[in-house]
């Protein structure tokens, strides 16, 4: 940050501290007047510095082109809030010569620079990845739901707990959950039948998706994560299910503009200390979930020291026979596996669930090769990991969903030292967006309808996996390199089950076909609505 900007904060500094005038220098003979009115001068400086100065002066990044029509108070963006201009940024990228980074300016004339090529995106994900760190507000936001696990980590200590915690993900143990993903898949499926039956006499098919996903994600990561059911998709109203409803809920209209302001001023963690109803219920939640965790693996403790006993399959008896984490630590790591792990699982499948129902000839074909190599649901033999991986249509409507419709559609990094990218130097504090929604649907990547769900794309000699993409980093829903998410195999196996229960068993439609679609913005991007749809039971299988 500039000389400017440091001089504002540093009177900022000298007023919380107390700053004590002579009362001949005092405005209305008053400290506290006077207080008031420089603390209000400074802040109007700031925001003249931030929305009309900074970009057009004194930004150390003007060798990064830049779109043009920048607004003095929406930047780039055509949001008043802090949300990232997913439209533009896709014109952007298929309009303006690729070099690699732009830079652009969101509300209020906040700065980024969004990575647009393979060259820029290896750099700061692999080769130079620990020059760049989630931000620190980003960090502490997180903290509240996720914990302080291998999510947050950073440096060596990301590192040593990646290593530590690689063996409860490794493809070997993650195929010995696959009967737990189905069996949960099963349950949900005829939870919701029989809901269904329930409401015989008024002929209401309609469901909301979010609500089903959530539960059964969250009762498969406490069986898969912590050897415990915690039954949500029978008790919906079950206190940690409650707590994760609560947390999830978008922040109030004028919190968001308080943020925003936040960070024009340099102080994003105003927001977050704010004595809102919106932050009490996060930290009283977050509270909660952590006592839940804390409560599992004391239990599993317990378990494991029973010499009769045998080690689960489950990611908590993995990391404790490690004997590498600690009590807390633990609690941290089944936070983080329980908030993102759940969530977004629960996202993909709203998605899922709304992609097939826009292409109902790919729900028709996947639902034949579902029924035509599966077990009944009401057959009660185990199914096997080979039984899934090995029907190439469910992988291939996996993979598009997931690279279609990311759960998380952009991740920010900050440049935790002076460093360079593709060739640009890059200063300390540099904010960046790595934007799996744009370079997922980029036709440099992905050919010319890589704006259209085509789940063939992952059919055919070599393609299973690459979808035909040309380079490593066409997708990037699981990120790449060092940081990418150390669950995505547990995740895709999950979503697999989920998806071939739910089509195998239901005829889906959505409510409102022709409505446009809105989503939900947060920690993950979903339908607004949870995807209201009309499901049908098929019989026969």
């Amino acid at each position: 940050m500039s000389g400017v900007n440091d001089g504002l904060n540093i009177l900022y500094v000298g007023m919380a501290a107390g700053l004590y005038l002579r009362p001949e220098y005092a405005i209305f003979n008053s400290q506290i007047m006077t207080g008031i009115i420089l603390f209000g001068i400074i802040t109007v400086l700031k925001f003249i510095y931030r929305l009309g100065l900074y970009p057009e002066y004194f930004t150390p990044l003007k060798h990064i082109h830049s779109p043009p029509n920048r607004g003095w108070l929406k930047g780039n963006s055509d949001s008043w809030f802090l949300e990232a201009p997913f439209t533009q940024l896709g014109e952007w990228v298929s309009t303006m010569p690729n070099e690699d980074i732009i830079r652009y300016y969101m509300v209020g004339n906040l700065e980024r620079l969004i990575l647009t090529s393979p060259k820029s995106l290896g750099e700061l994900l692999v080769t130079k990845v620990y020059d760049f760190e989630k931000p620190e507000m980003i960090r502490e936001s997180l903290r509240r739901i996720t914990g302080d696990g291998i999510l947050l980590a950073e440096g060596d200590e990301h590192k040593k707990q990646r290593k530590n915690l690689m063996p409860a993900f490794a493809y070997r143990h993650v195929k010995n959950l696959y009967p737990v993903f189905w069996a949960k898949s099963i349950e949900m499926v005829k939870t919701i039948e029989q809901e269904l039956e329930n409401r015989n006499s008024s002929g209401d098919n309609t469901i909301q998706v979010s609500n089903w996903a959530s539960r059964a994600t969250l009762d498969i990561i406490g069986v898969a994560g912590m050897d415990h059911d915690f039954d949500s998709l029978h008790d919906p109203d079950n206190t940690l299910n409650k707590s994760y409803r609560a947390i999830m809920r978008s922040p109030p209209l004028w919190l968001k503009l308080v943020f925003v302001v936040s960070l024009i001023v340099g102080y994003p963690s105003w927001s977050r200390k704010f004595p809102s109803k919106w932050n009490k219920e996060i930290e009283e939640n977050g509270e909660v979930i952590r006592n839940v965790a804390r409560q599992m693996i004391r239990e599993k403790k317990a378990k494991m020291e029973d010499p009769k006993a045998e080690t689960g399959v489950d990611i908590v008896s993995v990391a404790l026979s490690s004997g590498t984490f600690d009590e807390e630590n633990l609690v941290d790591q089944c936070m983080t596996f329980l908030g993102a792990g759940h969530e977004t699982t629960a996202t993909a499948l709203q998605w899922a669930v709304y992609a097939l129902c826009k292409n109902p000839d790919v729900q028709t074909r996947l639902r034949d090769e579902v029924r035509a190599n599966l077990p009944s649901l009401n057959d009660e033999t185990p199914i096997t990991a080979s039984e899934i991986d090995n029907l190439p249509y469910l992988n291939a409507v996996c993979n598009e969903v997931l690279r279609f419709h990311p759960s998380v559609p952009a991740t920010i990094r900050t440049a935790v030292r002076d460093t360079s990218l593709a060739g640009k130097h890059i200063p300390k504090g540099t904010l960046f967006i790595i934007s799996p929604q744009i370079l997922n649907r980029m036709e440099e990547f992905w050919g010319p309808d890589a704006d259209k769900f085509n789940p063939d794309r992952f059919m055919g000699p070599g393609k299973a996996n690459t979808g035909g993409a040309v380079s490593n980093y066409a997708f990037l829903t699981f990120l790449h390199g060092p940081r990418s998410c150390i669950g995505q195999g547990f995740a895709k196996a999950e979503l697999a089950c989920l998806i071939a229960a739910t089509v195998g068993r239901f005829q889906m439609e959505l409510k409102y076909p022709d409505a446009k679609l809105e989503v939900r913005e947060g920690a993950t991007v979903s339908p607004k609505d949870g995807v209201l749809a009309k499901f049908t039971l098929l019989e026969g299988w």
